[in-house]
C-alpha cells in the first residue's frame, strides 16, 4: 500500500478537503480560488479523460503534484512545472518560543498577502489561497514583511507553505520564526507536517532541514492545459 504522501493532492481532495473540491470521482480538482491542484485516481483512460475534464477552457491550467511525472492526458499539453522534494518533519516540538511580533493573519491582511506571494512566488497563490487554514506574519514599519501558514490537510498530515519574505527584510530570522509556529500549530493539534520544495532550491532545503524537517522523496509538479 502506497504511503498517503507519495499523492498527496488526491488524497486531500479525497480526505480532509474534499468539501474544496468542485470535481470528484475519477478524477478531484480543488476550487481555482484556492489553486490549481488536481488529481486523476490513476493513469487509465477513464481517470485522465475525467482529469481533462476538470480544464474548464483555453486559459485554464491545472497543477498535478505526483512521484513521477503524470503522463500527459490525451488532448492536454504540458505549459510547465518542476522537480520537487517532499520534505516531512520530524515531529520534535520547537523549543524556541514565539517570536512576540508573529500575527494571526485575516481577510483584511490578503490583499498584501498576495502581492508578497506574487512577488516572491513561494508557490501557486490565487484568491482564496489565504484561506487554507491559519496564516501568520510579521510586521516591520507597518508592513507585512514575511508570512507562512498551511495548504494541504491529510489524515494526520498538515502541508506547510507560503513561506515568503521580501528580499529587503530577508536575512533577519523571519522566516524561521515563522515556519516554526506554524509548525508548533500542526504538531499541537495533532498533524505531522510535511512541505514541498523545488529542488534546485538549496538554500530552502537547508532551511526546513535546520528547522526539523528532512526529504522524504523525490516529486514532481506538472502543469497541464487543453491542448
Amino acid at each position: 500500500m502506497s504511503d498517503p504522501l507519495d499523492r498527496p493532492v488526491w488524497n486531500a481532495l479525497t480526505s480532509r478537503q474534499a468539501g474544496l473540491a468542485i470535481a470528484s470521482g475519477a478524477a478531484v480538482r480543488i476550487d481555482p480560488d484556492y489553486g490549481p491542484f488536481a488529481a486523476a485516481r490513476d493513469d487509465g483512460p477513464e481517470a485522465q479523460a475525467a482529469l481533462v475534464a476538470t480544464l474548464r477552457g483555453p486559459d485554464d491550467r491545472i497543477g498535478v503534484v505526483e512521484r513521477e511525472a503524470w503522463p500527459m492526458p490525451p488532448g492536454t499539453r504540458v505549459l510547465g512545472g518542476g522537480d520537487l522534494v517532499q520534505m516531512v518533519h520530524d515531529g520534535t516540538m520547537p523549543s524556541v518560543p514565539d517570536d512576540p511580533r508573529i500575527a494571526l493573519l485575516g481577510e483584511s491582511d490578503a490583499a498584501e498577502m498576495a502581492a508578497l506571494a506574487f512577488a516572491t512566488e513561494p508557490g501557486p497563490w490565487s484568491s482564496a489561497t489565504h484561506r487554507y487554514g491559519d496564516y501568520f506574519g510579521i510586521r516591520l514599519g507597518g508592513r507585512l514583511a514575511a508570512m507562512a501558514g498551511e495548504r494541504l490537510r491529510l489524515p494526520g498530515l498538515a502541508e506547510l507553505s507560503g513561506v515568503s519574505t521580501w528580499p529587503e527584510f530577508r536575512g533577519q530570522g523571519l522566516a524561521t520564526a515563522l515556519v516554526r509556529r506554524v509548525v508548533r500549530g500542526f504538531i499541537e493539534r495533532g498533524d505531522t507536517p510535511f512541505l514541498h520544495s523545488y529542488a534546485a532550491n538549496a538554500g530552502a532545503v537547508a532551511l526546513y532541514e535546520a528547522l526539523g524537517f528532512r526529504v522524504r522523496a523525490p516529486m514532481t509538479f506538472t502543469i497541464l492545459a487543453l491542448a
